[in-house]
């Protein structure tokens, strides 16, 4: 009989492409890896991984287990959501993935909630990027994903996902106290085209929409710094260094230093809930997006 464990385990090598990776997903030790792996190459008779240079790679036989793999968990969520939809109850373990401003700003109200109104139901929530909690998500390493994406730049969605609007997040401009445009009621972003920018890291989805954006306005921007969280954006743009935008989501305290303007086109990014379509029936799916648009709809009151 083969381990389900153990076919999680050599999916998740199959997907993130290591031990090491596969390890990190399933917050197991690389040796815990090796040698449950191990343990499956004694179950199926064959070989599964190869080495190759440092690393391993699939045999023909692990990557046709790995398929099965997938299917085989797939069938697992639908028992699990059947069963729950049966009970009619949220119960057991409901593992959510979110970007870093929406753990901040919508899940401490949002899990202070589930854990009130359905104590049999344990959440867990992974600090995650929209691309890699849309990828977990895919693969079943998750439950549930709270993504963005920006009014002039949707998100693809991988297929056989569902998925219900949390909140529009406003995005406004930080500047530094004595800059010549704080305290202006609104500005546009044209007003800003000599300025230095503090811009989220390279190659992320908001990064590629602020050079869309500003290009868009005919800004080809001098992007001084790269930070990921509010509090770092806001502590640079106190320090003089530059300017940036900043959503309203999660964004307090505001450092003394800093002033904030609207922008008179207003910007925004779409916060959503996503799940896969075979989880639909789950009772934990339903209450736990319900208690996230009762949290976003307390942020934007």
């Amino acid at each position: 009989m083969l381990s389900l464990e153990r076919l999680r385990i050599l999916h998740a090598i199959d997907t993130y492409g290591s031990v090491s990776a596969a390890a990190d997903v399933l917050s197991v030790t690389t040796s815990a890896v090796s040698q449950q792996m191990a343990k499956l190459e004694r179950e199926t008779g064959q070989p599964l991984l190869a080495r190759n240079g440092r690393g391993v790679r699939l045999t023909d036989a692990g990557r046709l287990l790995s398929g099965h793999a997938d299917r085989i968990l797939s069938l697992v969520e639908l028992a699990h959501a059947d069963l729950e939809a049966h009970r009619g109850a949220a119960v057991g373990e409901l593992r959510a993935g979110a970007f870093p401003t929406a753990v901040r700003g919508l899940f401490p109200d949002a899990l202070n909630a589930l854990r009130r109104e359905h104590p049999q139901l344990r959440t867990v929530v992974h600090e995650l990027e929209p691309h890699e909690s849309l990828s977990r998500l895919a693969r079943g390493d998750i439950d549930l994903a709270v993504v963005l994406d920006w009014y002039n730049k949707p998100l693809s969605l991988p297929t056989g996902l569902a998925k219900a609007p949390l909140i529009d997040d406003i995005a406004d401009v930080a500047l530094p106290a004595g800059h010549r445009l704080a305290g202006c009621a609104d500005i546009e972003l044209d007003e800003l085209i000599d300025e230095d920018w503090i811009a989220w890291p390279d190659g992320g989805f908001c990064h590629e929409w602020l050079l869309f954006t500003l290009r868009g306005k005919g800004i080809e921007p001098r992007i001084a710094h790269h930070a990921e969280e509010h509090a770092t954006v806001l502590a640079l743009v106190a320090a003089g260094l530059g300017v940036a935008v900043i959503p309203r989501l999660g964004r307090d305290p505001m450092p003394e230093g800093v002033r904030i303007a609207p922008v008179q086109h207003t910007m925004h990014r779409h916060v959503y809930a996503v799940w896969r379509e075979d989880a639909d029936r789950r009772p934990a799916i339903r209450v736990a997006v319900d208690a996230l648009r009762r949290s976003a709809g307390h942020e934007a009151g």
